[in-house]
């Protein structure tokens, strides 16, 4: 048997992950043909057959989950010994791959990226936008960032930002219209705008609590998005009431082109989390972007102490 290529087995476990060779093709960055002819020349190799495929799908054979056991411990120790490298090195090099939920990418994360970049030159940064928080793990990546809620309990967590309240907006000109509910119930006479969790399809639910005292409504209205950008285009231009985070109606409420409802029932949710796996040996562009972050998050406490 000839020998076996470090790049035919490291396309052989990107395949294996993500079960398809156009995904694993771009998670390592070359063409779909060259992927398809590297695991095809290991199959070759090997005189084996790693993999069923159909037009459809891509599954491991029992040869091929036998050499997957086998390798990807040592692939991984590969990547190990090459990261503890940078560890000798002046400025740190490597890439920091993080899964994002949508709206965290836009209001959190991006604020963080121009600077983190210019600080570490030599690292390059991969976001994935993913509403259906995939297993980082498995999926290679870092660490995610995602509201408290949806982080995991095995994984180790950071807060980026504190937790938030979320209340009912109207436009002006809708609220012109309809008087204004002074009770959660009251929100049964109003067009609400509803907002579909990308991650599960389901309705986001309105929660609303005073003291004790906590409800669960059930709204209706002409229009149900999935995007939070749409869901506020959507309530600024009064087609309804929408229920959102206290900081993405803050800049609109200041301006008056929105009005805050039921401030007396806003609810409090948890904040939002960078998270990644517990491992003793961290990869240098995670730990350096971890305390990138704290350091972040207390430049902002200090300008928020000046500032109030």
């Amino acid at each position: 048997m000839s020998q076996v290529q470090l790049a035919e087995l490291t396309a052989f476990v990107a395949v294996a992950e993500h079960l398809s060779f156009t995904k694993a093709a771009v998670h390592v960055g070359i063409a779909l043909p060259t992927m398809s002819q590297t695991v095809r020349s290991l199959e070759e190799r090997l005189g084996v057959r790693l993999f069923n495929r159909t037009t459809r799908s891509v599954a491991l054979t029992e040869a091929g989950e036998r050499l997957l056991a086998e390798v990807l411990p040592i692939i991984e120790g590969l990547d190990h010994a090459l990261e503890s490298v940078n560890l000798f090195r002046d400025k740190p090099i490597g890439t920091l791959r993080l899964a994002v939920s949508r709206p965290v990418a836009t209001r959190r994360l991006a604020p963080l990226l121009q600077p983190f970049l210019a600080k570490y030159p030599a690292i390059r940064v991969e976001v994935v936008v993913d509403d259906r928080q995939s297993d980082i793990v498995s999926s290679r990546f870092d660490a995610g960032i995602q509201v408290g809620r949806r982080v995991e309990r095995d994984m180790t967590a950071l807060r980026l930002v504190d937790d938030f309240r979320m209340f009912p907006v109207a436009a002006p000109n809708y609220l012109a219209r309809r008087e204004k509910p002074s009770l959660p119930r009251d929100l049964h006479g109003h067009n609400c705008i509803r907002y579909r969790l990308p991650w599960d399809g389901s309705i986001q639910p309105w929660i609303f609590n005073s003291g004790r005292q906590q409800t669960e409504i059930t709204v209706e209205g002409s229009l149900t998005v999935n995007d939070l950008d749409l869901l506020m285009s959507a309530v600024l231009d009064g087609i309804g009431v929408a229920y959102v985070a206290e900081a993405m109606a803050a800049p609109y409420l200041a301006h008056g082109q929105l009005v805050a409802l039921l401030q007396d029932w806003s609810s409090t949710f948890p904040g939002v989390f960078l998270y990644y796996p517990s491992r003793r040996q961290m990869p240098v562009p995670l730990r350096v972007f971890i305390d990138f972050v704290k350091e972040w998050r207390k430049d902002a406490r200090a300008r928020y102490a000046v500032s109030s």
